[in-house]
């Protein structure tokens, strides 16, 4: 019984942050039905953990009967999200205004790169063009090198998925005063501006220099806040801004206090050349040997992990960060909350595997499940038994 236990979301099938904003909706206890094309899974999408907790019935929306069954579910849920350009929903004839007026509270998410309107809008985009756009891939990288591609965490993610859940969520409990719903117009270059809040907030206080990547505190310039190569080509994460926490890496780490102090922190003059000797003594040890002296302390070290090894770090283990779905580790739900536990409810479903169970729930009977079927309105499976995923 998670937090959103009770409520059903509809996805519209796409790529990208629409898929893990309804993972996040599943994971806290919503009931999230995805409406995929058609009965054949993408193959790159094979181990798709997005899919979990989630059913899935599969229209032919560009049908009047398909239509029809989408308006229904629409009816009798709390929100749709779906990640097309914009007016591609208006001219399925699914689009707000027709699915608000068979559902007034329904909170109608939208999910864009570029948003609703603006002369970009009808646009094609990806993760670099808005980030690009917003600030954020101009700030990331080496003094006098291109900018450093942060994969596709921070457009479609954290400027697209987390501010469509966010919004979602908002429009929900406003729902519930009002008795009405509205529509979430969540677009990638307006979260990832807002994701550069500090850097904002330092250039105008004259802290940042917003033309030169790696001259400031956070991006790599500072000697105490960069990434240092071990002896076996691993790497560690230093992270030590704080002077009590400096202060005690440097004891850790063994250096001289009379060259690293609390004063060279602040005189950016000196912060080339003591990288250069912090670099030489972390290529003294391995990135075992540092974590046994610094991981646990509050030097603010840590070592940089890959995917394959951060599920099996201690830290990770002990708060079963990973969890084992569909044969394979995945992350767990996050955040976590002390009275209504999220979950991972099932593994990922075939493409239609509810689509008869739905259309049954929505008063259809059997005769008219099968001639939507036959019509290609509906597709669905041949009946075989789900298999338990371990969860």
């Amino acid at each position: 019984m998670g937090t959103l236990s009770g409520y059903r979301v509809i996805e519209l099938v796409g790529m990208g942050p629409c898929p893990m904003a309804g993972m996040l909706l599943a994971d806290m206890g919503a009931e999230v039905i995805c409406v995929d094309r058609s009965l054949a899974p993408d193959p790159m999408y094979a181990r798709d953990m997005s899919r979990r907790g989630k059913k899935s019935v599969v229209l032919d929306l560009k049908s009047d009967s398909g239509r029809e069954v989408f308006l229904k579910l629409a009816e009798r849920s709390d929100v749709v999200i779906e990640g097309f350009r914009p007016g591609v929903m208006e001219k399925l004839g699914i689009g707000p205004h027709e699915c608000q007026a068979v559902n007034p509270k329904l909170v109608y998410g939208r999910m864009t790169g570029w948003g609703q309107e603006g002369p970009l809008a009808q646009n094609a985009g990806h993760d670099i063009n808005y980030i690009a756009l917003g600030g954020a891939l101009h700030a990331i990288g080496r003094k006098g090198q291109k900018p450093v591609v942060p994969l596709n965490l921070v457009g479609d993610f954290g400027g697209g998925s987390l501010f469509l859940v966010n919004g979602i969520l908002a429009a929900l409990l406003e729902a519930k005063g009002s008795g009405l719903g509205q529509v979430v117009d969540a677009a990638m270059v307006d979260g990832v501006a807002n994701l550069m809040w500090m850097c904002h907030s330092f250039s105008a206080a004259g802290v940042w220099n917003p033309r030169q990547r790696e001259s400031n505190l956070l991006d790599g310039a500072a000697f105490f806040y960069d990434t240092y190569e071990t002896a076996d080509g691993k790497y560690m994460a230093l992270g030590a801004i704080e002077p009590q926490f400096f202060t005690r890496f440097v004891e850790l780490a063994g250096l001289d206090k009379t060259v690293f102090n609390a004063a060279v922190q602040g005189d950016r003059s000196q912060w080339a050349v003591l990288k250069s000797e912090l670099a030489d003594r972390f290529r003294q040890k391995s990135r075992d040997q540092w974590c046994a002296i610094l991981e646990d302390s509050d030097a603010c070290c840590s070592p940089v992990l890959s995917c394959e090894e951060s599920p099996q770090h201690p830290h990770s283990v002990a708060r079963n960060s990973y969890i084992p779905v569909d044969g394979y580790l995945q992350p767990s739900p996050a955040p976590r909350f002390s009275r209504t536990p999220s979950a991972v409810l099932h593994g990922r479903r075939r493409p239609g595997a509810d689509s008869r169970a739905l259309l049954v729930e929505l008063g259809y009977s059997g005769t008219e499940i099968e001639s939507l079927c036959s019509d290609g309105s509906v597709a669905a499976p041949e009946p075989v038994e789900e298999p338990h995923a371990s969860v």
